[in-house]
């Protein structure tokens, strides 16, 4: 795997990142996350090399982040920098901010996140 220097950071991210946007689903359905083929494909992408996983609150109706968060336990959390985004449309206010962060950080079972974006 390739790695880049990521801006300022003392950090590189793999070239190759994974994208939780369009996981596998069950029925057709895009709430309904295929969890077993999608944390064999997240942890198989981390086992090659890859470090930036990047998902959104509103992916798969808000069932990125969960899957995120099982395929994460164990090693294999501290093998990758997760990155997500949020929606300012979705924050009208600090408190709707910090609401919706809580509700990243217990859907990816986890007490931080390393990067997050704000989306329009």
């Amino acid at each position: 795997m390739k790695y880049r220097k990521f801006g300022k950071l003392d950090w590189q991210a793999s070239a190759l990142g994974f994208g939780a946007m369009r996981l596998p689903v069950l029925n057709g359905n895009q709430s309904q996350v295929d969890e077993a083929q999608t944390i064999k494909m997240i942890r198989y992408a981390v086992d090659h090399g890859v470090n930036y996983i990047d998902s959104a609150y509103g992916y798969h109706r808000g069932n990125s982040e969960i899957v995120i968060g099982k395929a994460l336990q164990g090693d294999y959390r501290g093998k990758n920098e997760n990155c997500h985004k949020t929606s300012l449309s979705r924050s009208h206010s600090p408190k709707d901010f910090d609401r919706i962060l809580n509700d990243q950080l217990k859907k990816l079972q986890t007490d931080k996140i390393d990067f997050i974006y704000y989306t329009i």
